[in-house]
């Protein structure tokens, strides 16, 4: 378990370092969890669903291995090509890329909070960016972690689901099925709480703050100034669909709040 884990820390070649998933895996599993992606609402319900399913089945080999090559290029700030991919994993199984390749993609954006984003259809070319628009591509400024935005878009997911607003205490429940405790370090997130009531609040994507008139005092998150600033009501909706691979008319009362939003933007 060591081993797998400071490869996929040091973000090592895959061809050189497998199982990268497989640890997230067995570290969930370890503590007995399903998924920090839930909430009271039946949408993130739908949500947590989908991240169970990613971080519980079994990932085939081919698929741990592309998820570590996105993560390296990811590191490096380099685009890839189908056919790059293809040379390097897939040479016999051709048919299998589109499952493969789907899967991954996958777990970038709901564990890393990484989208791989096709710029040229034409020549099947992609780039590595952060999910929603974010600025900080979530490795801290070290270069060398793995990038940690997945928990922050689920934060401010659950933030957005809750009515602007989310109870402290309602966050580690949800961060605790992950194995996320405060005062642990975890291997992908290092440790939660300066992560989430220092870092991400210092860097304007999170509020912390106390309830108003609380005895004893409860502390709740709000989005920050800068989470305001990059991301829309829409954009946190196209998030959620895909996601739970439904559409739009599957959370009308979310879809007709977001479209409002946009028009008064406008």
């Amino acid at each position: 378990m060591s081993e797998l884990r400071k490869a996929a820390e040091d973000l090592q070649d895959p061809r050189d370092s497998r199982g990268l998933m497989d640890v997230q895996q067995m570290e969930a599993e370890r503590e007995g969890g399903a998924s920090p992606w839930s909430s009271s609402s039946s949408v993130s319900s739908s949500y947590s669903a989908c991240a169970v399913s990613l971080l519980h089945d079994a990932a085939p080999s081919m698929v741990t291995d592309l998820v570590g090559f996105l993560l390296l290029k990811y590191h490096r700030k380099q685009p890839t090509t189908r056919a790059e991919m293809l040379s390097i994993f897939l040479r016999e199984y051709q048919d299998h890329f589109p499952a493969v390749f789907s899967q991954a993609s996958e777990y970038m954006q709901l564990v890393f909070g990484v989208d791989v984003k096709e710029v040229d259809p034409g020549g099947h070319w992609y780039v590595l960016v952060p999910t929603l628009g974010l600025t900080c591509d979530g490795m801290l400024g070290d270069g060398q972690s793995m990038p940690k935005n997945g928990l922050l878009v689920m934060l401010l997911c659950m933030i957005h689901l809750e009515g602007e607003r989310l109870p402290e205490e309602e966050v580690w429940g949800a961060l605790s099925k992950l194995g996320l405790r405060a005062g642990r370090e975890h291997f992908i997130y290092g440790e939660p709480r300066e992560l989430i009531t220092k870092v991400w609040v210092q860097e304007g994507y999170l509020e912390y703050r106390q309830v108003a008139n609380s005895d004893p005092a409860r502390f709740e998150f709000l989005w920050g100034p800068r989470a305001h600033a990059e991301i829309s009501n829409l954009q946190v909706l196209e998030h959620l669909h895909r996601a739970s691979r439904r559409g739009p008319s599957s959370f009308p009362s979310l879809s007709d709040e977001a479209a409002s939003d946009e028009e008064e933007e406008a």
